[in-house]
């Protein structure tokens, strides 16, 4: 590794370098507040050469720019492992003020200097190669008579380069052309060429990782990006970008493309990973990375095509409307169609996503000799479906996200037919059952339908109707609309209508299933009459209207008798077999707790949010109400039992918990905590005291860190447990599920 200080014009205007982004790098993300930021320092620089009186001129230190240089020919090129934003916003600075200038003359010199190479082997000889996103659009501005891409960041950023150097041409006409080159010789950045032979360690892929772990942080999908591109040389990275990863996978998914990798690798392990966001990307890469290295290692080519085959079929969940056909069979791939977009995007369900991964690629592909066919996975989804839209009425979400993955590994035996979905679904835990009939009638009876069951409700009354009319509808048409036949608002006439206890009528029945239906007409009924709003309904196309239109009067048993048939037509449209009726579908064998070991795969994404409630420890059963106790409980155990040498923790805790500070004797305790007396609710005793004060504290006692999460409580014991070979069926932990 050699290490320079330059200036962002020597490194840019090398005649016989040329630039290359490699395709593992995310495209230019830089908006408007860091060109701003960008324009002030050059403004800044260019401002202290126009003041007189300041002697020492300011220059700018604009980062680190991290090289990994290839021989061509007679020229070099240079491979940016960091520092891409920053050169390539420089060149659309650049680009910008070319294209504002008059001169020919000045035109040129940024062309030379800045923009083109003879030696470059890129395109029209462009010193600088985007990656696949970006190329075109930077290919746009560079050649003035091209038509700019519209919509791409490079695009935005030139225009708004050039407004801002007109805008201060306007406001300064002393700022000419030779002040803005002039501010980026001055702009200065420390540049790291990496060597590449092996045993130097600057691999970069270690480079990328440790650069990018500050600043903007990266997806998911720009990490797992780098990590797969990295594996191949150089010169087949752009083939293996653009042929596979960027068409087929990100052009295909788009945004979507985080969610896919962990999805996939929810189905491919069978265990619940975090939800995609900024603050856990690189847990959930590393989660990733290691799946590879254990299945792919050196076949990474095996896992670039194992992937892609997933995105077709993850492309069909996320996506409400494509064009592919799911089956030959266009009714068929109608009903399957309709199914994903019931499950995904009218329930929204975000667990169920790699266990259907699973079905789709049984279904499309087979696997294993073992194929899923057309009928069976309707018949499956169906029961999705059903079990969602029952557990959504009843309000019941929790265990779904964590336990619903873990399903995945009976997909090959509902594959062999020697277990039905409806079986799966009726033996898990009773807080994932599935709601019987007596369950969904009681609740339906109860609830605010249209108010509890907001995200829901057009849903059902629209499934209802199809099921009834047997004509589909469309869930979009903004005609469709949620009536309340007995108004909000209450006039003389429904007052009379209703009768004397109309007010306690009302609050009662305003929003129940019984005084509710759908309508397709143009105008709201509002607080029509009852006999005003069925002359207006005989002109719907619904079914609904049938169970109104031969009632006389609009009371507390109307509301009643409607009531029992919405209830009746529900279970008719998301109806379960006659023995699931009225059974209890769960596993009553089954109670709700979970047994782990802290020396299980991935035992931290497991215990995630679950609260313990027992730690077993050889033949010893202590119950514990948090992951606190369980931490001190097991140190306990080990301090008391003579087989272990319980110094050897005292003396090993950097090594063992990643701190010094974990167990610590009452002495220094005091000492810390007079310091620092918020402490005092970190550290608790053996006997799982908190010390009010340093006074109370015994200074021949040892206390115990316990500002811990789970995977920090899991992780202290499992390294503990493998210090003494303590194996994993010796320390057992009971969760509350």
């Amino acid at each position: 590794m050699k290490a320079i200080s330059d200036s962002v014009h020597n490194v840019l205007s090398k005649n016989n370098y040329s630039f290359y982004i490699p395709p593992f790098q995310r495209s230019y993300s830089w908006g408007e507040a860091e060109l701003e930021r960008y324009f002030h320092d050059v403004i800044r620089i260019v401002e202290s050469e126009l003041d007189p009186n300041q002697k020492d001129k300011l220059e700018h230190f604009f980062g680190t720019i991290v090289l990994k240089e290839e021989e061509i020919s007679y020229a070099t090129k240079a491979i940016i492992i960091d520092g891409q934003q920053r050169l390539t916003t420089t060149l659309i600075f650049l680009i910008a003020l070319r294209d504002i200038e008059d001169s020919n003359e000045k035109k040129k010199f940024i062309n030379q200097n800045y923009l083109f190479n003879n030696s470059s082997p890129f395109e029209h000889k462009i010193k600088l190669k985007q990656v696949t996103k970006d190329w075109q659009a930077y290919q746009s501005i560079i050649h003035p008579k091209d038509k700019l891409i519209e919509g791409n960041p490079i695009t935005q950023a030139y225009k708004y380069f050039k407004k801002l150097i007109q805008d201060k041409k306007s406001e300064n006409p002393k700022i000419q052309f030779d002040h803005y080159i002039l501010a980026v010789r001055r702009m200065n950045v420390a540049v790291i060429y990496l060597d590449e032979r092996p045993h130097k360690g600057e691999d970069p892929q270690v480079i990328f990782e440790t650069l990018n772990s500050l600043g903007k942080p990266l997806t998911l999908s720009d990490l797992i990006r780098n990590y797969i591109l990295l594996q191949y040389e150089s010169s087949k990275q752009d083939e293996i970008y653009d042929k596979y990863w960027y068409k087929k996978i990100e052009e295909v998914l788009k945004e979507y493309t985080s969610h896919f990798f962990r999805d996939y690798l929810q189905y491919k392990m069978s265990i619940p990973l975090k939800v995609v966001n900024q603050s856990n990307a690189k847990e959930l890469y590393h989660h990733f990375k290691e799946y590879v290295e254990d299945n792919y290692k050196n076949h990474i080519d095996d896992f670039v095509h194992d992937i892609i085959k997933y995105v077709i079929l993850y492309k069909w969940i996320v996506f409400e409307v494509h064009n592919d056909l799911i089956s030959n069979d266009l009714n068929y791939d109608l009903k399957l169609k309709e199914l994903l977009k019931d499950i995904f995007h009218h329930i929204k369900t975000e667990a169920f996503k790699p266990f259907v991964l699973g079905l789709l690629e049984y279904y499309y592909y087979g696997k294993n000799n073992l194929k899923i066919s057309e009928k069976s996975l309707i018949s499956m989804l169906e029961t999705i479906r059903i079990y969602l839209i029952r557990r959504r009425i009843l309000g019941l979400t929790q265990g779904e996200n964590k336990d619903i993955v873990k399903l995945c590994r009976k997909i090959p035996e509902l594959a062999e037919n020697k277990i039905t979905m409806l079986e799966i679904l009726t033996n898990l835990f009773y807080k994932l059952r599935l709601p019987n009939d007596g369950e969904i009638e009681e609740h339906l009876k109860e609830i605010h339908f249209d108010k509890e069951l907001k995200n829901y409700a057009k849903f059902i009354l629209v499934k209802i109707e199809e099921h009834n009319s047997k004509v589909k509808i469309d869930l979009e048409d903004s005609k469709l609309v949620i009536e309340h036949i007995m108004p909000v608002k209450l006039n003389l006439e429904w007052k009379k209508e209703l009768g004397e206890r109309y007010q306690e009528i009302h609050d009662k029945y305003l929003h129940n299933i019984g005084n509710i239906i759908l309508t397709d007409l143009q105008k709201e009924l509002a607080n029509f009459s009852f006999a005003e709003k069925k002359k207006v309904l005989a002109h719907s196309k619904l079914y609904y209207k049938k169970a109104i239109l031969d009632k006389d009067q609009w009371n507390e048993e109307s509301i009643l008798e409607h009531q029992k048939t919405m209830i009746k037509w529900f279970l008719e449209t998301f109806p379960l077999p006659e023995e699931y009726k009225n059974k209890n579908n769960w596993n009553q064998n089954l109670t709700d707790v979970l047994i782990i070991s802290p020396l299980e795969d991935y035992v931290e994404e497991i215990a995630r949010g679950e609260v313990p409630i027992q730690i077993q420890i050889f033949d010893q059963s202590i119950y514990v109400e948090t992951w606190q106790d369980v931490l001190i409980e097991f140190l306990n155990f080990i301090k008391k039992d003579p087989k272990y040498d319980f110094e050897s923790i005292l003396s090993r805790q950097d090594e063992l918990f990643g701190r010094k500070d974990v167990i610590i004797k009452g002495s220094d305790f005091k000492i810390k905590a007079s310091k620092k007396p918020v402490l005092l609710n970190r550290y608790k005793s053996y006997d799982g005291e908190i010390k009010k004060s340093i006074r109370e504290i015994d200074d021949d006692e040892y206390y115990i860190h316990v500002n811990i999460s789970s995977e920090t409580c899991l992780e202290r014991i499992a390294n503990m447990m493998n210090l003494f070979k303590i194996n994993e069926k010796e320390v057992r932990i009971m969760l509350e599920k």
